[in-house]
């Protein structure tokens, strides 16, 4: 069974499952790849838009990359009460685990800003599922 990692942050709950992409899907082979798959459920009466994601991610060495960016995998959802969106990508590691957290930027209708946590979560190369 997989490990969910799950936070709720200003009404918005964020839920991410791992795996690990073996070696014979991907190349080159000097680096561990693995997937990660978030589903964003808005808790909030109303309607709000995300428009960026800041990722934190940690190696096993203590390497720290900080990622800003603009939506997420290309979109930026839109979403009612109660509605979620749900999308996978992938982290390379140059090492066998490390970890990823971050938050996301959100806007309701009103134009009122907000984060939303993105819970801690491992990638490790024993411990996922293939």
């Amino acid at each position: 069974m997989k490990k969910i990692f799950t936070e709720t942050t200003n009404g918005i709950k964020i839920s991410v499952t791992t795996a690990y992409i073996s070696e014979e899907v991907i190349t080159p082979h000097d680096r561990n790849y693995f997937a990660y798959t978030i589903t964003i459920e808005n808790l909030n009466n109303e309607w709000v838009k995300l428009l960026s994601r800041h990722w934190i991610i940690i190696d096993a060495d203590g390497n720290k990359e900080e990622v800003l960016g603009e939506g997420v995998v290309g979109y930026f959802p839109e979403l009612e009460e109660g509605q979620s969106f749900t999308y996978t990508s992938y982290c390379p590691l140059d090492t066998d685990w490390g970890t990823m957290e971050g938050t996301y930027q959100f806007v309701k209708k009103d134009g009122t800003m907000f984060e939303a946590k993105i819970p801690r979560f491992v990638l490790h190369k024993n411990l996922v599922e293939s």
